[in-house]
């Protein structure tokens, strides 16, 4: 290929330093003495110095025990200093940090060690019980287990298990040496989202998904060096990390609160304490934080913007949020492989409350038909009427490398010609604002959770007393959805309490996961081709669920 100028300085300058950890680390310089993080439950915080500074421990800890580039970190933690620095570091080293969902069950933490086989496994003290159980189960066995003790109640470390702050704290804290040469194409972050199996799929993530992420987010909010951000969500989550967490704030020079669990009182009050500037958050949340900002108030002066993710955002909704807690809303709709792809600003709302917005600056949303055996051609549009439904398939190459994880055939269901075919059905209008209508994989979001029913049938249906079930969900104020499962028994002498304990107790079934209500029932509907029809069993349960004939314990 020829050019009409010389390319090679370029090149070899955007290709190996335009990367997330230059942009960091520019921050280390330009603004080493300004506060990166706050840690409100410990009361400790670190200007960009400081941060960079522990981070350099763990990666020369690392580094010294054997890590290595590609060489991936699996962490299961929740929002806390020690999350920050298992993101920093192994970027450092060249090795690929991967945050996982630490409410997975054992068994389903043990799969996604056996097939990312990490070299590294970090987990917090208090999903011990269940790491040790995934351990046990899993095939792959990682070379090295650290244990983060935040509120230092461990007295006894299980074998072989080493304490996080005691495996970093002799290393050097300057900065590693780099022994290879980063490109922009290396992956250095793997997220994991929900699938039809046990296996969360993995999504990687490399270098320029990371800058330009950023970027998005700086330009969406805008984001800029004097704010300070605040997740009330997990940073595990592609919205935890990069709509306002580590990845954009670390940056663009902010500050970010560590909201470590949820809760609105503790919420409002570090708003308030720490001049939150902006607040994130599925809308169940907000709907908790407006609720106790009525009754409780506290000065939000300082907010710039709630943005919520997750789910379609009601008017009602919307214009309580914007009187309570501020007047600029956001609401983004996107997905862990491709981030937030169409987007409502508050100009937009609410007068555009309840569709997911049109489509980011970079990316390419569109309506297309939707076929049973087939992807429609991505101009294959539906009517830009807001009346026909089709699939929503998006194109986001600056914040997606289209594929998974050694993942080959869900790659090549779900990719065609850039296009990620999300599974989710919507219409569109003739301003291309995007309205969700249901979702053609039917999974169900139970707070802020992606829950696809084929896993917890199949787990269902492995109890003797089960012949066939399928799940499916009501509307929950709290949860936004809670799952319900339709059972035809085996044996008529099941109980609900039965099945209550039987998911309770079951290895592949996290917490969220297991069925609120049941309905013993003798058919459930399938098509001619056999295949369940859960839309109808969603109609039937909300006409369940107002005549209560849905059971409980």
């Amino acid at each position: 290929m020829s050019y009409t100028y010389d390319i090679t300085m370029f090149k070899d300058t955007f290709e190996h330093e335009f990367t997330w950890l230059n942009g960091f680390m520019r921050n280390v310089r330009r603004f080493g003495y300004k506060t990166a993080m706050v840690d409100p439950q410990k009361e400790q915080t670190w200007t960009y110095e400081e941060l960079n500074k522990d981070a350099n421990r763990l990666a020369n800890a690392l580094k010294a025990s054997g890590v290595k580039k590609n060489d991936t970190i699996l962490y299961l933690l929740p929002n806390s200093p020690q999350f920050a620095l298992s993101y920093i570091a192994p970027q450092k080293i060249g090795a690929i940090n991967c945050p996982a969902n630490f409410n997975l069950a054992a068994g389903e933490t043990s799969l996604l060690i056996n097939h990312n086989k990490p070299k590294v496994f970090i987990y917090d003290y208090e999903y011990m019980h269940e790491m040790k159980q995934a351990l046990a189960l899993c095939v792959e066995k990682p070379e090295i287990v650290l244990m983060v003790d935040y509120d230092n109640k461990c007295e006894t470390l299980p074998k072989g298990h080493i304490r996080f702050e005691d495996f970093m704290k002799d290393a050097p804290d300057t900065d590693p040496e780099v022994d290879f040469q980063p490109h922009i194409y290396d992956e250095v972050t793997r997220l994991f989202t929900s699938g039809t199996t046990s296996l969360p799929k993995g999504v990687p993530l490399n270098n320029i998904n990371e800058v330009l992420s950023a970027h998005d987010v700086i330009m969406h909010f805008p984001l800029n060096p004097t704010d300070v951000t605040m997740n009330m969500t997990p940073w595990f989550h592609r919205g935890g990390l990069h709509s306002g967490g580590l990845t954009p704030t670390f940056y663009a020079g902010g500050s970010v609160v560590i909201l470590r669990n949820y809760n609105p009182r503790v919420c409002l009050t570090y708003a308030e304490k720490y001049g939150v500037t902006f607040l994130i958050g599925v809308p169940a949340v907000l709907t908790s934080l407006a609720t106790r900002q009525e009754k409780h108030p506290v000065d939000l002066s300082k907010i710039k913007g709630i943005v919520t993710m997750g789910s379609p955002l009601e008017k009602a909704q919307c214009i309580r949020f914007q009187e309570t807690l501020t007047p600029n809303i956001f609401n983004g709709y996107g997905t862990t492989e491709t981030f937030w792809n169409t987007f409502l600003r508050p100009y937009d709302l609410p007068e555009m409350s309840g569709s997911a917005g049109r489509s980011c600056t970079d990316d390419d949303v569109r309506v297309v038909k939707a076929y049973e055996d087939k992807k429609a051609e991505p101009n294959d549009f539906v009517a830009k009427d807001g009346k026909e439904v089709g699939e929503v398939i998006i194109k986001s190459p600056s914040k997606s490398t289209m594929c998974y994880f050694d993942n080959p055939k869900v790659t090549k269901e779900k990719y065609y010609k850039g296009y990620l075919y999300t599974g989710d059905l919507a219409t569109w209008d003739d301003k291309e604002f995007v309205t969700i209508a249901g979702r053609k994989d039917d999974m169900i979001i139970c707070s802020g959770e992606n829950i696809y029913p084929p896993q917890i049938e199949e787990v269902l249906n492995m109890h003797p007393k089960v012949q066939e079930s399928i799940v499916t969900s009501v509307p929950d104020k709290t949860r936004g959805e809670v799952l319900v499962a339709y059972i035809i028994p085996e044996d008529k002498s099941i109980t609900v309490k039965e099945m209550i304990d039987y998911c309770d107790k079951h290895p592949n079934l996290s917490k969220y996961k297991c069925p609120r209500y049941y309905r013993f029932v003798d058919e459930l509907p399938h098509t001619a081709t056999g295949k369940k029809q859960h839309y109808k069993v969603k109609e039937q349960a909300k006409k369940d669920f107002e005549a209560g004939l849905l059971l409980r314990k």
